[in-house]
């Protein structure tokens, strides 16, 4: 049993909040269109719940969302609402079957935003809850700030939306404040009060989204809120496959989400959302497998294991060495038996020497042709000729 089993006994789902969350990136805009083909991406995918948008806000939003619930796809289909009956009603009207009911819960909130009380948040809450229900919707009750939140008065407000019939609870880390060590053992303390389903949705604002994630996870919350790509407000949320790849790769955790095609949808909300996917980006960036070092392109060569995590086809990539700089001699030998060249130790030697040179000139690695035009040139000085490589 993998450890995530061992904590609670129960099932993990994930819930995709790349068209409500993602989309609230300042300056990022998607087409319906495109709306459509991310959600159908991330239904394919598996994921067990699709939070499209904000029907309140009328217009192409709520069009799209309605589009988006007449495909009828595999996942869940949740609209977010403020904690007000007519968010509500928008929601019912697109046709969703499950809800996002959120409010402020920490004091800073209370005070400074709502210019309210405790006692006000906890009733306007209650009010949207049994509203929702009463129309048979699936209810999230989001504690916005909830890292902020007095804890008892968080476990008196999940208690009390689990008596108003909520389903489970949306922690919100909404500034990214926590870490995985004080997460973890908040979650736990959370769950053991209320015996309640707990979703982790975390900001990237100091970095640990994904750490704060698996984290909450590890403390009992059995949903966990992402994006593709880490889309998100400021920094950004919690990255889809990065909580994915942790959760499977390093917890042992048995998935039946088809990482296989991660590349693709990043990819495709990359373009979408006009942001570029860094080549850096953990799981899905392209240098993931990318080898140029000496050492670790001599590695990779011998066994991928010595310097990859898991096997690229798993997430979509492939694996490439790169020749530049900072090869060694068993990459450049390697590259040359592509073409059914095998060179000898001088050559080797020469060619390395060659190549690390024009790298730092160009400022970059090496294309194949720029490779075999150095050996060409080599050849040439001694009088040889080079007819197997066009």
């Amino acid at each position: 049993m993998c450890v995530i089993d061992k904590i609670k006994g129960k099932e993990l789902k994930f819930v995709d909040t790349t068209l409500r969350d993602g989309e609230q990136t300042a300056g990022v805009v998607f087409a319906n269109s495109e709306k459509l083909m991310i959600a159908e991406m991330l239904s394919d995918l598996g994921i067990n719940q699709l939070e499209v948008g904000i029907p309140t806000m009328g217009g192409d939003e709520k069009d799209a969302i309605k589009q988006i619930v007449k495909k009828n796809l595999k996942s869940s289909i949740m609209a977010w609402n403020r904690a007000v009956i007519g968010d509500i009603e928008q929601s019912i009207d697109c046709g969703v079957d499950a809800v996002a009911i959120s409010i402020s819960v920490s004091d800073i909130h209370i005070q400074n935003k709502l210019k309210t009380s405790r006692e006000w948040v906890l009733e306007q809450m209650v009010k949207a809850t049994e509203f929702a229900k009463k129309n048979g919707l699936y209810v999230s009750v989001n504690g916005e700030d909830a890292s902020r939140a007095d804890e008892d008065f968080l476990i008196d407000f999940i208690n009390t939306a689990k008596e108003a019939g909520a389903d489970r609870f949306r922690f919100c880390d909404t500034v990214g404040v926590m870490d995985p060590f004080t997460i973890k053992n908040k979650i736990e303390r959370i769950y053991n009060a209320t015996n309640f389903d707990i979703e982790m949705h975390t900001h990237n604002d100091f970095g640990m989204a994904t750490a704060n994630a698996v984290g909450g996870i590890l403390g009992g919350a059995n949903y966990v809120g992402v994006t593709v790509n880490g889309l998100g407000e400021r920094a950004g949320n919690a990255a889809l496959e990065e909580v994915l790849m942790a959760l499977t790769r390093v917890l042992k955790f048995d998935s039946k989400i088809d990482t296989r095609k991660f590349k693709e949808i990043s990819e495709y909300v990359s373009r979408a959302s006009g942001r570029e996917l860094p080549a850096w980006k953990a799981i899905v960036g392209s240098n993931m497998f990318r080898h140029e070092s000496g050492i670790h392109a001599d590695g990779a060569l011998k066994d991928p294991k010595n310097y990859e995590a898991f096997d690229p086809s798993e997430v979509g990539l492939e694996r490439q060495i790169v020749i530049g700089k900072h090869s060694g001699k068993a990459a450049v030998v390697n590259k040359f038996l592509e073409y059914d060249i095998k060179l000898d130790e001088a050559d080797a030697n020469r060619v390395l020497e060659e190549i690390r040179s024009t790298s730092v000139k160009l400022k970059r690695s090496l294309f194949d042709k720029e490779i075999v035009s150095i050996y060409r040139d080599i050849l040439r000085e001694r009088g040889d000729v080079l007819h197997r490589i066009v």
